[in-house]
């Protein structure tokens, strides 16, 4: 059995990289070997321009205040991103689905799996499971994968210290 390479692994890299952008080719290239992506082509500077421009574009989606403006968003992400999905076997990794064209570079890849990744996030999920977070001084994004879909931190540790700091201001009253 072969595991849905659009589902949460790519929200979450692109989470990572939205949060932490790669700064050179190479940095890219090894980034996405670690999460699971198979790099099979040199990955040039123009890779990383394009990978930055995706995930600059996808941070809007993250930022869009209303259900209708993010889905929009994305659907520009996909339409871009996306081709009829068709069954491939490549790099011995066992049959599964892939919704983009199979010549595409690295940048090309990420843009297809993280664009169809969240599509399927947030129409599975809800529509609001993507945020920044709550800690003023913070604002990373994030993607909420709870149970109950109330997340609004990025983290546990911007939770607990916006946890104490409330906690320290009621006791100073």
């Amino acid at each position: 059995m072969h595991l849905n390479p659009y589902g949460e692994d790519p929200v979450r890299f692109v989470i990572e990289l939205t949060n932490t952008p790669p700064i050179s080719a190479d940095e890219l290239a090894r980034r996405c070997a670690e999460a699971g992506m198979v790099v099979d082509r040199t990955v040039t500077d123009a890779d990383l321009a394009e990978a930055l421009d995706f995930i600059s574009r996808w941070t809007e989606v993250v930022d869009a205040t209303t259900d209708e403006h993010r889905a929009a968003l994305l659907n520009v992400l996909l339409a871009d991103a996306s081709a009829h999905p068709r069954l491939t076997d490549h790099a011995e990794g066992g049959w599964h689905i892939h919704y983009r064209d199979d010549d595409l570079g690295l940048a090309g890849v990420l843009r297809a799996v993280a664009s169809v990744g969240t599509a399927l996030h947030l129409s599975g999920r809800g529509m609001h499971r993507l945020g920044r977070c709550a800690l003023v001084e913070c604002g990373s994004a994030y993607a909420d994968f709870s149970r109950a879909g109330r997340q609004r931190y990025c983290s546990h540790t911007c939770a607990n210290r916006d946890a104490v700091r409330r906690h320290r201001a009621r006791r100073a009253c």
